[in-house]
């Protein structure tokens, strides 16, 4: 890895070297027909100070040690500073740095634009203060190169860290967190360091269901992937408070806590969440309609195998075996069909809490068949079916409200943060 890894940085040293004057034109990835590995976005507003500084800093870096293909992308929000001449210029000298101009302010709305337009498998972002160090970068991207997660942040308050800034900003920092955690369930660490990456697909996802376009867009698209199931990598950074940050604090936490009390109120509806798959998780209609289809095929599968068992087995054992059979498949059905949950990340968890509540089913149906035998001793075999069939749509509308509320439910159908975590490789 290590060889590969340093052969990969040579190349990228060789294309470093400047052949034309217009970037587009001069990205080896556009001329191949091949798109960059990553995309990393440095949004913008009246920054011509220190726009040049940074941006050959985070270049330099990506050129020498960055062992992936790249583009760097400058999106002015709105400057009225000379801003956009000074990106256009970086964007004809630097062959993978290009420049897009939006006419409305909003950090969201720059990502957005440029995330939701790009070809890269990974995009990521960063505050063009670079006050994260840039040895976090290969960290942050890294797990999703590689598929092991979907999101990574930079993290201020996640073990590992080291940070520099005053007292103020640390206690904001952390209390806005802090209500994250309580009104939402969240479980990341640090919703606003400016430092993040995306896997392409799963921004797709999550892209359309952002309403917020300005400061929130990151806590909101966190919270939607965690409400989705998606795994996020927390990645500790050594960062440093910028002491000429224009950011109007008591306006923005404002903005934070509206944007907070709407996502609470979307948890409540059950609107806001997103398939990992990259198509929006159905609503609550949606739901009914997919398990019910999905327990017609149970019912008929379960009719079925009952039939055959009830042969050599007695009842009580052809319906535990059928139940047991269905109630797995049932439980695969809905995990990936209904609740849109991919990959294998909690599969033999939900499959443990599926059979809790298929034990349960087996409960309401086998006391309607032991109450049948008690009624009549030797009935038919239509009637054992007809019973056992009513019991099993009974048993249906309570495995619904289990794997909703429970076994599917947003906070435990998250896997849990990878801060822990080794990366791949």
């Amino acid at each position: 890895m290590a060889l590969l890894a340093s052969a990969r940085i040579l190349v990228l040293m060789v294309q470093a070297v400047p052949t034309r004057p217009l970037a587009i034109a001069a990205l080896p990835e556009r001329a191949q027909g091949l798109p960059p590995e990553v995309e990393i976005v440095v949004p913008v507003h009246n920054e011509v100070a220190t726009l040049a500084r940074s941006v050959h800093r985070l270049y330099d870096y990506l050129v020498s040690a960055f062992p992936f293909s790249f583009r760097l992308t400058v999106a002015d929000n709105a400057s009225t500073d000379g801003t956009w001449e000074a990106a256009l210029e970086l964007a004809s000298e630097l062959r993978e740095v290009s420049a897009l101009r939006l006419e409305a302010k909003g950090r969201g709305r720059a990502l957005d634009a440029v995330w939701s337009a790009s070809e890269a498998k990974v995009l990521a972002y960063m505050d063009v203060d670079l006050s994260t160090d840039l040895s976090a970068l290969l960290p942050l991207v890294a797990p999703l190169v590689s598929g092991h997660s979907d999101l990574a942040i930079g993290s201020r308050l996640t073990r590992g860290a080291r940070v520099v800034r005053g007292p103020k900003r640390e206690m904001i920092s952390r209390c806005y967190n802090a209500i994250l955690h309580i009104v939402l369930g969240t479980r990341f660490s640090d919703a606003q360091c400016g430092f993040k990456a995306i896997r392409a697909e799963s921004a797709r996802a999550l892209l359309p269901l952002v309403r917020d376009r300005a400061w929130f867009f990151d806590t909101e698209l966190l919270v939607r992937a965690e409400r989705a199931g998606l795994r996020i990598y927390e990645v500790p950074v050594d960062w440093v408070d910028d002491p000429d940050s224009r950011v109007d604090i008591l306006a923005t936490a404002l903005e934070d806590l509206r944007g907070v009390v709407r996502l609470a109120r979307d948890r409540r509806s059950g609107d806001a969440r997103a398939a990992v798959s990259g198509s929006e998780l159905p609503g609550f209609r949606g739901q009914v309609i997919r398990f019910a289809a999905i327990g017609v095929v149970s019912t008929l599968a379960y009719a079925l195998l009952y039939l055959v068992l009830r042969g050599p087995l007695d009842a009580e054992a052809a319906n535990a075996l059928a139940l047991l059979l269905t109630a797995i498949g049932n439980t695969a059905a809905n995990r990936r069909l209904t609740f849109a949950i991919r990959g294998g990340g909690r599969a033999v968890r939900h499959q443990l809490q599926g059979l809790v509540v298929f034990a349960l089913a087996l409960a309401l149906t086998s006391g309607a068949l032991f109450a049948l035998h008690a009624f009549s001793p030797h009935p038919a075999r239509l009637a054992e079916l007809v019973v056992l069939v009513v019991a099993n749509l009974l048993a249906t509308v309570l495995r619904f409200v289990l794997l909703r509320s429970w076994v599917f439910s947003a906070r435990r159908s998250a896997p849990p943060l990878a801060s822990g975590d080794e990366l791949p490789g």
